[in-house]
């Protein structure tokens, strides 16, 4: 027993000893100073060779250079050009895991319009207590009826039919709960559907099974938002079945108004973060509106059973800053309110039809210049052509015809 002992504390200290080396190896490594890196010459290209068009030249891929190592000014970068500025002005705003979408957390979703924080306050600090303390309540009573009126406790039943006293209390009670709900619930709806000034009108249309977007206020552009497949909301990082290709863009802090309609059946457009949902009726126009002061992703869905594939309309609205909206409209074709149309470049643009103000530009009969050449049609603005050779004193007659058809003759 004691060799096997010997065997093992020795077979112990040798397959200990090279963790042990590797721990005493490691601040010898970390304390030494790094060598200075050594200088790397570029091999010298072959004749006809083309040099790299990159910025990233041989010996900065050999010896890349340090965060630290690397000034402003040695980096030789232009400033970003517009176009790289309005590219980035139009990327796509990442979503939030826990505001915007269904999360496994209990209650409504995190809201961010002045209306569903009413709501919610409506929701948690006056429905829920009062169901709270009326179930808790009844359950109470329940129980003492059953255990105090017992058979056993009580072998000769009261016969007791008129108490003043109780009649009053559960007559008034419900009266003082019904007016605890209705006054916060009148005034939520008063706020719901008083809304303010529009700052931009958003119409959107319902279809088999898509949505349809257009705003008015930016030159009426439209557009198409169809649901992405799930691995390509999964490559943009985007919640499956959430994620659309067109989402539909407002700027942050203005009151939206939506014009909600349908083009075939019935839909409901919703947005739970906004405490959003209108019903779309096919030939008649619903409105609500929004307002939310915290850029973002919130998505929502047809929440109307309107065929087949109804669970597949979702909805996308991103809230972004003033400046990157105008950018997205202009990318789109639209045009901000004050700034210039575009012009048509078609004929009807001068016709007193389409554009009732041509024809005040447009020269009365008998008013234009006068001529002043006769015949040669020259006017005061315009003088006499240059270019005119004389013609023939006889016209030209054409032949066409003139030989007699003998098609038919015998």
């Amino acid at each position: 027993m004691k060799t096997f002992l010997t065997l093992f504390a020795a077979a112990a200290a040798f397959g200990m000893a090279p963790a042990a080396f590797a721990q005493a190896a490691v601040p010898e490594a970390t304390s030494a100073k790094p060598a200075a890196p050594q200088p790397v010459v570029a091999a010298p290209s072959a004749p006809g060779s083309q040099a790299p068009r990159d910025a990233i030249s041989a010996s900065s891929q050999a010896s890349p250079a340090q965060p630290g190592e690397v000034s402003a000014a040695q980096t030789g970068e232009k400033a970003p050009s517009s176009a790289s500025v309005l590219s980035s002005s139009l990327a796509r705003t990442a979503p939030s895991a826990t505001v915007g979408q269904p999360t496994d957390a209990w209650g409504f979703q995190p809201q961010v319009t002045p209306i569903g924080q009413e709501a919610a306050w409506f929701h948690n600090m006056i429905l829920m207590p009062l169901i709270l303390i009326i179930t808790v309540f009844v359950l109470l009573l329940m129980l003492y009826v059953v255990v105090r009126f017992r058979r056993s406790a009580n072998p000769t039943p009261s016969r007791t039919t008129h108490n003043t006293l109780l009649e009053v209390l559960w007559t008034l009670l419900p009266v003082l709960i019904l007016v605890a709900i209705a006054v916060p619930s009148i005034r939520l709806l008063a706020h719901q559907y008083s809304p303010p000034k529009a700052d931009l009108t958003l119409k959107v249309t319902g279809n088999q099974w898509y949505w349809t977007y257009s705003y008015p206020d930016f030159g009426d552009f439209e557009i198409v938002s169809n649901m992405l497949s799930k691995d390509e909301a999964q490559r943009r990082g985007e919640p499956r079945m959430l994620a659309v290709d067109e989402r539909v863009v407002v700027p942050v802090g203005a009151t939206v108004k939506v014009i909600v309609t349908s083009a075939d059946v019935l839909h409901s457009w919703g947005v739970p973060a906004f405490w959003v949902k209108m019903d779309a009726v096919p030939g008649r126009l619903n409105e609500t509106w929004f307002k939310t002061d915290r850029p973002g992703v919130y998505y929502g869905q047809c929440f109307e059973l309107c065929g087949a594939r109804h669970a597949y309309m979702p909805i996308a609205v991103e809230v972004v800053p003033a400046a990157q909206f105008a950018a997205w409209v202009a990318s789109k074709g639209g045009t901000m309110p004050g700034s210039p149309q575009r012009t048509s470049g078609d004929e009807t643009a001068t016709s007193p039809i389409t554009n009732p103000g041509a024809a005040a530009a447009q020269p009365a009969p008998g008013t234009g210049p006068t001529p002043t050449g006769g015949a040669s049609g020259a006017t005061e603005t315009t003088p006499t052509p240059t270019n005119i050779t004389p013609g023939t004193a006889k016209s030209a007659v054409s032949t066409q015809g003139a030989s007699e058809s003998k098609r038919g003759s015998n």
